[in-house]
């Protein structure tokens, strides 16, 4: 959410109050855009990397705390649980050799945070889900000591009413409950923002909406919880079930998760947050004293932080992000949908994937989203969550109407890598790192090796050896570490162990 919060309770007019505010923040909102107020276009870029924190046994450590104190650097921040950081990279223009730098500032970046956090028995590990996490780590004694997220724990517990289900039915069955939010402290994510102007706004995000199940798809890494072998991204429907403020009557009626996929294309940024206002109540109804239209027809730009907040707590796999930067206000579209993980090399091939193959879907003649039912685009991403590279997606027909079934590697290889390229050489990046960049996804496809079919696989290698089920996972973490700061692309990593022959 980006804001501080100071911890304290609501009464019933707040709620009422930070209602009408949000009104007038999208009212401000439309008029920003009807004035074109908005920031040119500047092919900006960002990145927001989620992390763990585990000791050599591979298990999580609760202290973020002790580990921000030792890295002392800006760039990391607290996450929601205590064995959880965040690291940020600094907005880039895209184009050059932007991948290759990225990557050299984030192995420069996550390998000082790595040694910081060995000197007290810790280390970082980029990875959807830590598999060693138990329920026992995920209880609300375990959140970051900071305001915020007490604040919000209480708020989303106090507007369920009850205990939260968590109920995952993959390749085993998972069915537990919890107390708090903590649960999706285990959701350890890579966020990609894209600065767009408010006119490709809506083009850019249904592009990205089309894309979010092969991303998952081929970037999957988070096939186990408290044990069980689940789905193989098991982030989303842990995410959605985590925060789930709506009981089981809810549910039933329709009512919408704070964890969506959405339900339809857009016309316009507006659509998003109009929507955000008309199905979700308020969990944080904190009020500034800015009054957003009265500093518009002064001719300033207000910060609409009441929207700002308010979007902070609906969790869109692709959210629109409103913000203002010297003094000027530009929109943004946020992709989260990819775990973190497993090496920054196949973190900045995810990002150079994404941001290709959403260029060059945008300006297509006749758009994805014209000729994919959303209804499509959305089983598409349940599907990919669950199988993960053997999936099979809905996709339109090439040169022909109607859409078909295709597997997502073959999709990839022969119709969506191309336009990835065409993407970004449209963002003028230097055709080495392209190439570099791209060539992992397709040795992925090529090989069916991604995070997630690395994990399955060595884990049952450990149990065939004989170890116990928390031991093979133990020992696969452990694994997955070293290979992880060796920094060589997943698809490339040996199953199994070292002197087994495996």
């Amino acid at each position: 959410m980006g804001e501080k919060v100071e911890a304290g309770g609501f009464d019933l007019s707040d709620r009422q109050r930070y209602r009408r505010k949000l009104q007038q923040c999208l009212a401000g909102l439309g008029r920003l855009l009807g004035e074109k107020r908005f920031d040119r276009p500047k092919n900006l870029m960002g990145l927001e990397i989620e992390l763990n924190l585990a000791g050599e046994d591979g298990m999580p450590r609760m202290m973020n705390a002790e580990v921000l104190s030792r890295i002392a650097s800006p760039d990391f921040q607290t996450e929601l649980g205590m064995f959880n950081l965040e690291v940020n990279i600094v907005p880039h223009r895209l184009g050059g050799r932007v991948l290759d730098q990225l990557a050299e500032e984030l192995q420069t970046g996550l390998g000082y945070a790595d040694r910081k956090a060995q000197e007290i028995g810790s280390g970082i590990v980029m990875i959807g889900i830590l598999p060693t996490l138990t329920q026992q780590d995920l209880v609300s004694a375990n959140l970051s000591h900071v305001d915020r997220y007490m604040l919000l724990n209480d708020q989303i517990v106090a507007a369920r009413g009850e205990e939260f289900t968590l109920d995952i039915d993959g390749v085993e069955q998972l069915t537990c409950t919890s107390a708090s939010i903590a649960p999706e402290a285990a959701c350890t994510s890579v966020q990609l923002h894209l600065q767009v102007t408010p006119g490709r706004f809506a083009d850019v995000w249904n592009a990205a909406q089309a894309v979010a199940a092969v991303q998952v798809a081929v970037g999957a890494n988070s096939p186990f919880l408290f044990g069980k072998e689940l789905w193989r991204e098991s982030r989303p429907p842990l995410f959605q079930q985590a925060t789930d403020t709506r009981p089981p009557e809810l549910q039933a009626q329709g009512v919408r998760p704070r964890t969506w996929f959405g339900e339809r294309w857009v016309d316009s940024a507006y659509d998003l947050f109009e929507e955000n206002l008309r199905y979700y109540p308020a969990l944080l109804p904190i009020c500034g004293d800015e009054d957003p239209l009265r500093v518009l027809d002064e001719g300033g730009v207000p910060r609409l932080q009441e929207l700002v907040l308010h979007n902070g707590t609906i969790y869109r796999w692709n959210r629109p992000v409103y913000d203002v930067a010297d003094g000027v206000p530009h929109l943004r579209v946020e992709n989260r949908v990819l775990p973190a993980g497993p090496t920054v090399t196949d973190v900045i091939a995810n990002a150079a994937f994404y941001y290709g193959l959403v260029r060059a879907l945008a300006e297509e003649a006749r758009p994805v989203w014209t000729r994919l039912p959303f209804a499509a685009a959305a089983e598409n991403f349940e599907t990919a969550c669950r199988h993960g590279i053997d999936a099979e997606l809905q996709w339109p027909r090439p040169g022909r109407g109607g859409v078909t079934g295709v597997p997502v590697v073959k999709l990839v290889r022969d119709e969506l890598l191309p336009l990835a390229a065409a993407g970004l050489d449209a963002w003028n990046v230097e055709p080495a790192d392209r190439d570099r960049y791209l060539g992992v996804i397709e040795e992925r496809c090529r090989r069916r090796m991604n995070g997630a079919s690395w994990q399955a696989d060595t884990y049952h290698r450990a149990r065939e050896a004989g170890l116990q089920r928390e031991s093979a996972l133990a020992a696969m973490t452990r694994r997955y570490c070293e290979l992880m700061r060796e920094g060589q692309p997943v698809h490339t990593w040996p199953v199994g162990f070292p002197g087994t022959h495996s």
